[in-house]
């Protein structure tokens, strides 16, 4: 269990900051895939029904702004908390299960 916590005054490591920033770069390049992806084929396209609810409720810009912010702000709380290996497997998930996905679609498309 220790390898998933680490304390608030342990000194900061490489590995954490280069996965936070990666964790943030991957939902940057989802949130601009998923506004190309619905702008050109509509909101059907949008497999996420947490995201696809926020559109439809907010609209494109400020529902995906609104998901992409939150997402981040767990992103830097699981930073904040020394738990770099779970962002780690977020990222590996996100660009998965979203970044390629999308990459797939546009260039078949």
């Amino acid at each position: 269990m220790e390898r998933f916590y680490r304390r608030w005054d342990e000194r900061r490591s490489f590995f954490g900051d280069a996965m936070v920033v990666s964790f943030v770069l991957v939902q940057a390049f989802d949130g601009i895939f998923t506004y190309l992806g619905v702008r050109t084929w509509g909101p059907a396209i949008e497999a996420n029904p947490i995201v696809a609810s926020a559109v439809a409720v907010m609209g494109l810009m400020t529902g995906l702004a609104t998901v992409k912010i939150f997402a981040v702000s767990l992103g830097i709380l699981l930073h904040l908390r020394r738990v770099h290996m779970l962002v780690a497997a977020l990222n590996a998930i996100y660009l998965a299960a979203a970044i390629v996905p999308w990459a797939a679609i546009f260039l078949v498309r």
